[in-house]
């Protein structure tokens, strides 16, 4: 049985260690308001804006729309958002199982590049062939998360739609945990370019559009805020799922620490019981000594 010192010190240390779990359980619950707050008022509008440019991609000739193209090419880029910071359970594992298995299932033999936001995911991938090089591509999108806006997010938007337009990629996908409560996140595979037209019915689409002031302006404006707005979102959905499991994953910490701490003072009761008893033996075998 260990001693009572021992046995002190570990409840010391459960208990420390329970009141900094606690502490950023707080934290992330009210951040988690804020961020989810976010998600759910972009996320209606992003989804229909997609929805719309997904109509008119049917209605336009691919000759026309640079971002509806599709070669067949096989230069892929996916973008994994992760967090910067850990202790949030699996949060940041999945992105990285999510894309280790889009690169050796659905995508192997293609020459993938892995445009990482967030530190955890660019130490997975940092020293892989799949690590980006060159100056071709933002190197330092970690501190996106200092100063997340839409404004930030959208330059580096504008160097990956650059690089697929200059047809350094044929396909961009999204890799991200999608938010849907505190204790779900979904990993998600979202293709961002080329954009998918929807399925038409012979040659006529479901439905007709009249372009005002021009198709050019539309594909030159529309678009490219469309393509911005579906990175924010998917990186705004990763900030509320971070936040979300973190919370999760602190508040299983802190019970398992309460169940713990309560089991050690069971422990440190049967030792100190024990040490008494021990003592008052010694004490009468010492007393029946000297009356013999």
């Amino acid at each position: 049985m260990p001693s009572l010192k021992e046995v002190r010190n570990r409840i010391v240390s459960v208990g420390s260690t329970m009141q900094i779990t606690s502490a950023m359980k707080m934290v992330s619950a009210a951040k988690l308001k804020r961020a989810q707050d976010a998600i759910t008022q972009i996320r209606p509008y992003a989804n229909k804006l997609k929805e719309l440019l997904e109509n008119v991609s049917a209605s336009v000739d691919s000759s026309d729309n640079a971002y509806a193209r599709n070669t067949g090419g096989k230069n892929l880029l996916i973008i994994a958002i992760s967090s910067n910071r850990g202790l949030a359970g699996a949060f940041n594992s999945n992105i990285v199982k999510k894309t280790n298995q889009l690169i050796k299932n659905e995508y192997a033999g293609h020459n993938i590049t892995v445009l990482s936001i967030g530190k955890k995911v660019q130490d997975a991938f940092k020293r892989t062939q799949y690590n980006i090089s060159g100056n071709d591509l933002p190197n330092h999108t970690n501190g996106l998360y200092e100063k997340l806006s839409f404004a930030n997010t959208s330059l580096v938007a504008d160097k990956i739609m650059e690089a697929f337009l200059t047809k350094q990629f044929d396909k961009v996908v999204l890799v991200y945990n999608q938010f849907k409560n505190a204790a779900v996140q979904i990993p998600t595979e979202e293709q961002l370019l080329p954009l998918i037209p929807t399925k038409s019915v012979g040659k006529q689409t479901n439905t007709d559009y009249i372009f005002e002031p021009s198709l050019e302006n539309i594909v030159n404006e529309l678009i490219p805020r469309s393509v911005k707005t579906q990175l924010y979102k998917a990186i705004l959905d990763s900030v509320a799922s971070e936040h979300g499991a973190r919370m999760t994953a602190m508040h299983k910490a802190t019970d398992n620490a309460q169940a713990m701490q309560k089991e050690l003072k069971i422990t440190y009761n049967k030792a100190r019981q024990a040490s008494i008893t021990k003592e008052i033996l010694e004490i009468v075998g010492g007393a029946e000594a000297l009356n013999g």
